[in-house]
């Protein structure tokens, strides 16, 4: 049994459904872990070595975050701790003058056996930031980003929508078809 390192039970239930189709379920804990300063793939993979350690067992970590061309990739792994403080008002702030709207939001698994190395699993969803907000769905920086194939953002989205072609789901699906083929 993997356990999923998280204090999200929305990520939990998504997680859940995700693993169930490739025969599979996961326990959840939050024992939390430091966040270094890094890749996203460095951040998930530290956080599941550490925990991995620390329960002595196998567990997963999801990193999250948004990044924009324009700005550098920036918030990126600073995602959560930016819409804190900068909000959206800030963000759009920031992208007044872009041209350049590309952004992504990535989201990285990182699955770790006690005194192992760390394997991550990433997943995007290209998008733009729009200059205004749109749709009250989701949070965060959902009613900013643009996905085309849709033609709405992720606030415009249903949840089922969202579910469908998001980042964390796309990270999910590549860790799960790679552990259902180690078991």
């Amino acid at each position: 049994m993997i356990t999923f390192i998280t204090g999200n039970e929305h990520k939990v239930i998504e997680a859940r459904g995700i693993f169930k189709k490739f025969g599979f379920d996961i326990d959840h804990e939050n024992p939390g872990y430091p966040e270094i300063q890094g890749s996203i793939e460095e951040v998930a993979a530290y956080g599941a070595r550490y925990v991995a350690d620390l329960l002595n067992k196998p567990v997963i970590v999801d990193d999250t975050g948004l990044f924009i061309r324009a700005l550098n990739g920036f918030p990126g792994t600073y995602s959560s701790y930016v819409q804190d403080t900068l909000t959206n008002k800030g963000i759009l702030k920031l992208m007044e003058d872009e041209q350049d709207r590309y952004a992504e939001f990535r989201s990285c698994i990182g699955y770790c056996e006690p005194n192992c190395e760390p394997k991550t699993f990433l997943g995007t969803v290209a998008g733009e930031i729009l200059s205004e907000e749109k749709g009250d769905h989701g949070f965060a920086y959902d009613p900013l980003f643009y996905v085309k194939e849709y033609d709405k953002t992720f606030g415009e989205l249903t949840t089922d929508e969202k579910n469908e072609c998001s980042h964390r789901r796309k990270s999910m699906e590549k860790f799960a078809k790679w552990y259902s083929e180690k078991l």
